[in-house]
């Protein structure tokens, strides 16, 4: 069902917009979408909140018969498994991430890049050196985090254009800054790694998304890349303007098939 106002123009439009949690971050985001398609300024398709939590915040606020909202009790990855493998570089639909996700996206890309090559090691790999953000952690898997605040910032921070911390100009965004990063490496064949971003942007009334069709582009991206059987290296990232999560993804290359081939 398509929850629209056509009397208003210059509205946002979107396909399915699906919310990365139901707990307190996932019921502020359903209240803001809410608001933002009462005011006429964002149409979706609907709107659909995925938790593990049968009795999450957003379940336990809902109604069956909602027009907007929906809820499915899944597990994440299992759910981004099923409803990512069929999107496409056309679609409109967008993702809302919660601030303490895993690193989804780039787990998908991997499970997909497996199941494409099964016979093929497929692998994530620490970063060669740190991008040089002014805070930056490595995890024990691989995932590489990157801020450039050093400050706590508020969660429903859209990232305007003067920092609210600072009171100066923000004069800073992690996708420049990563891809600028991945042209200074160099990947199994001797060439920089694709930079495979997915960039969460302010939408409407505080919400942020990210776009599935660059999702879809990713994957189509390595699939091509490693099609005849040459490794493959991609610097994969979430990242806004501020904060982000990158990894290394690497498929080995097919016995025989020398990189670059």
């Amino acid at each position: 069902m398509s929850v629209a106002n056509p009397r208003l123009a210059g509205v946002q439009r979107f396909g399915r917009i699906t919310i990365v949690g139901g707990g307190c971050y996932g019921s502020y985001y359903v209240r803001q979408l809410r608001r933002a398609v009462q005011a006429g300024a964002l149409e979706c398709e609907g709107v659909l909140v995925v938790d593990r939590d049968a009795e999450c915040a957003v379940a336990r606020e809902g109604s069956p018969a909602d027009a907007l909202v929906q809820v499915e009790i899944a597990d994440w990855r299992e759910h981004f498994a099923r409803a990512l493998g069929s999107a496409t570089v056309g679609t409109r639909d967008a993702i809302v991430p919660s601030p303490l996700m895993p690193h989804l996206f780039r787990d998908w890309l991997l499970d997909a890049a497996r199941a494409r090559w099964p016979h093929r090691e497929v692998v994530t790999v620490p970063l060669p050196r740190a991008p040089g953000t002014p805070w930056e952690r490595a995890a024990p898997d691989g995932t590489h985090y990157v801020s450039f605040a050093t400050w706590m910032c508020p969660i429903n921070c859209i990232e305007p254009d003067i920092c609210p911390h600072t009171r100066g100009e923000r004069d800073w965004s992690l996708a420049p800054t990563l891809r600028e990063y991945a042209a200074t490496l160099r990947g199994p064949d001797g060439a920089p790694p694709a930079a495979l971003l997915f960039q969460c942007t302010h939408r409407a009334f505080g919400v942020g998304m990210v776009d599935v069709a660059d999702i879809a582009a990713a994957d189509a991206a390595i699939a091509r890349a490693g099609r005849d059987g040459a490794a493959v290296e991609a610097l994969v990232g979430t990242v806004s303007h501020c904060h982000g999560a990158v990894s290394l993804l690497r498929v080995g290359a097919v016995a025989g098939v020398a990189s670059g081939a």
